[in-house]
């Protein structure tokens, strides 16, 4: 008897000659035929030509004489003589979320910076400049507002009788230790008696230095360590977390230890946060 094989009616019978066509992206460039009948109908065959653009369904082709022609997206094509059915890319755009600045605000991009209003605000020395800079900066540009220093709260009424505050003329001033019955709080009730007080806010923190306004866990640290009031607190917490401090640059480098670690307001105690916030608000006002 005759070898017939494998017995026929096994496997997927019903595939046997049909054609596999597969899906192609509709990229540009990709130079595509139309067969006779093919997707435009019969009389759109023998049609070759480079995608050029791709909307509505339709698939715009354009030939080797710069003609251009459009056909319906779908079965009917070949590429590199296979059947193809062209199909458009969907681009899924990626969700996109508001940037932010350091402070939290929403970031305003590309955004020049806005020419300096009259109105200040002072802080007492360097690191507290430093340290608003780092957070507030761009929210501070934004609104063209200037971050000046006191040089310590003793010359505030001078710089205040010097300012001259007035309507468009504000002064907020951010305070350190700003407690009941501390030096700060009476110096600056003694500076607001000598000028118009309506157009100047002192406000402040409760911690001795700006250092302790950076929360401890940012810096490695349990709590900041308390400093006798006879010894100089940078100088104390120096040496009381073990770091150099004998020098002014060991403190230095302490301070650009401790901010270096701070990356936004969320390393800030909120006793500060909302001292500034509010500061920024009152020079901003209309």
């Amino acid at each position: 008897m005759r070898d017939y094989g494998d017995d026929v009616l096994s496997g997927d019978w019903r595939a046997v000659g049909r054609t596999v066509v597969t899906e192609r992206h509709a990229e540009l460039d990709l130079v595509v035929e139309l067969p006779e009948g093919g997707a435009g109908g019969d009389n759109s065959g023998g049609f070759v030509g480079a995608v050029v653009r791709v909307d509505a369904g339709n698939v715009h082709l354009e030939d080797r004489h710069g003609r251009v022609r459009v056909f319906p997206l779908g079965a009917g094509f070949l590429v590199d003589g296979e059947p193809v059915r062209l199909i458009a890319r969907v681009v899924t755009a990626a969700p996109t979320t508001r940037a932010r600045t350091a402070s939290g605000s929403f970031a305003v991009a590309d955004a020049p910076a806005r020419v300096a209003r009259a109105s200040r605000i002072w802080v007492e020395g360097r690191h507290d400049a430093e340290l608003v800079e780092q957070v507030w900066g761009d929210d501070l540009r934004l609104e063209g507002v200037v971050v000046e220093q006191l040089e310590g709260v003793d010359h505030l009424a001078e710089m205040l009788v010097e300012f001259g505050p007035a309507n468009g003329r504000r002064v907020g001033v951010l305070v350190d230790h700003w407690v009941p019955g501390s030096k700060e709080t009476r110096l600056a009730e003694e500076a607001l008696a000598r000028v118009d007080a309506r157009h100047v806010l002192v406000v402040g923190h409760p911690f001795i230095d700006i250092w302790q306004a950076v929360s401890p866990a940012v810096v490695g640290i349990e709590a900041w360590p308390d400093v006798p009031r006879a010894e100089d607190f940078k100088t104390g917490t120096c040496r009381a977390l073990g770091w150099p401090h004998e020098t002014v640059a060991d403190r230095a480098a302490a301070w650009q230890r401790i901010r270096g670690r701070v990356r936004s307001y969320a390393d800030l105690e909120p006793a500060l946060l909302g001292r500034v916030e509010q500061l920024i608000d009152f020079v901003t006002a209309e």
